[in-house]
C-alpha cells in the first residue's frame, strides 16, 4: 500500500523554516479580496503597512506563512507517504490560535502525522503542524485532513466524526461575498502552485470545466467576513476556526455565508450563490475572545524606498 500507516505515524516530525514580512501578508489579504472599497480604513488595515492602527493579520495567513503553500503540507516528505497528488483532496482544516500572528517573523513549522483513518474507499491522513516564532513560542497549531482516494480498506480505525451541523433556525447573519475571476491566480502567489487552480487542461482532467478556487481561499474569505461583520474588524480576537471542504467554488462566483451565533462561538456554512446554493464549506466554526479595549493609535512607520526581501 502506498501509505504505510505504521511508518508514517511513527516518523520523526518534519522541521521547516517559515519566514515572512508584511508584503506577503498584504498580498495574502488582497488574494482574499481585501481592499474593497480601497478608501475604507477597515479594509486598509489588511493591505496598507502604514495604517495608523497597524497592519492586522488574519489567522488563516498562518497556513501559508513563509510561502510554502500551507503549513503542514511538508508531511508529503515523510517516509511511508508514496501517493499521487492527483488522488489527494483537502478534506478539512482546523486552526488553533495561540497568539496573534505578527506582520513579519522568522519561525519554524514542526509537522507530523498523528493518525491515518480508514474510510473504506479512501484514507484520511491527519497532519498536525505547529508554527513557532523565533523564540520557540507557538503561534498557531493546525490540523489538515487529507482525503486520499483509493487508499482505504486497510482495516484501520474510521476515526471520530467531524460533523458540526448548523443550528436549525434562521442564521443571525447572511452575507454575499463576491470573488474575482482571477482570484485563484492571485491566491497561488501564496505558494500553492497546484495547476488545478490555474490550468484549464488540468481542471478538465479532474472533471471541472475550468480551474477551481483553493478551498483555503474560500475559507479565508469566510473568516475575514465574520471578523469584519461580527468581531469589530479585529482579527486578533479569533482564537480558532475549522471547516470541512464540501464542494468546489469557481473564481468569479459569489460566496453566500450563513452565520449563527452559538454558545461556543459562530457556526457557519458557505454556498455558491449562482449554483443553487451548492455547498462549499460545511461543519464550520469560529471561536473568538471578547472585545478588547481600544488601543491608542500608533505612529505610522517611515516610508520604505523598496520592499525588503531579506530572510
Amino acid at each position: 500500500m502506498p501509505i504505510d500507516v505504521e511508518k508514517v505515524t511513527s516518523a520523526p516530525p518534519v522541521h521547516a523554516p517559515a519566514v515572512w514580512d508584511d508584503r506577503e501578508v498584504r498580498l495574502y489579504h488582497l488574494a482574499l479580496g481585501a481592499g474593497v472599497p480601497e478608501t475604507d480604513p477597515a479594509e486598509l488595515r489588511y493591505v496598507y503597512e502604514r495604517h495608523e492602527r497597524g497592519l492586522q493579520v488574519l489567522p488563516t495567513f498562518g497556513v501559508v506563512a513563509g510561502g510554502g503553500g500551507g503549513v503542514g503540507f511538508q508531511v508529503f516528505d515523510l517516509p511511508g507517504m508514496d501517493i499521487e497528488l492527483a488522488s489527494v483532496l483537502h478534506g478539512g482544516q482546523e486552526i488553533t490560535v495561540h497568539r496573534p500572528l505578527p506582520a513579519a517573523a522568522r519561525g519554524t513549522t514542526v509537522t507530523h502525522v498523528p493518525a491515518v483513518h480508514d474510510k473504506g474507499t479512501a484514507a484520511v491522513v491527519v497532519q498536525e503542524s505547529t508554527l513557532f516564532d523565533e523564540d520557540g513560542e507557538p503561534l498557531i497549531t493546525q490540523r489538515n485532513h487529507i482525503f486520499v482516494r483509493g487508499e482505504g480498506g486497510f482495516g484501520g480505525d474510521r476515526g471520530p466524526s467531524a460533523r458540526l451541523p448548523a443550528p436549525d433556525r434562521e442564521p443571525d447573519l447572511t452575507a454575499e461575498v463576491p470573488s474575482l475571476r482571477q482570484q485563484a491566480l492571485l491566491y497561488r502567489l501564496a505558494g500553492d502552485w497546484n495547476p488545478l487552480h490555474a490550468d484549464p487542461a488540468t481542471a478538465r482532467r479532474a472533471g471541472y470545466d475550468r480551474p477551481i478556487l483553493h478551498g483555503l481561499c474560500s475559507f479565508g474569505m469566510a473568516v475575514k467576513t465574520v471578523t469584519d461583520r461580527l468581531l469589530g474588524g479585529d482579527a486578533a480576537r479569533v482564537t480558532g476556526c475549522r471547516t470541512r471542504f464540501a464542494g468546489v467554488f469557481f473564481p468569479g462566483e459569489t460566496l453566500r455565508l450563513r452565520v449563527w451565533e452559538t454558545d461556543d462561538g459562530y457556526r457557519l456554512t458557505a454556498t455558491a450563490a449562482e449554483r443553487d446554493d451548492a455547498p462549499v464549506l460545511t461543519d464550520a466554526r469560529i471561536t473568538a475572545a471578547p472585545a478588547r479595549a481600544a488601543a491608542p493609535e500608533r505612529t505610522a512607520a517611515p516610508e520604505r524606498t523598496a520592499p525588503s526581501h531579506e530572510h
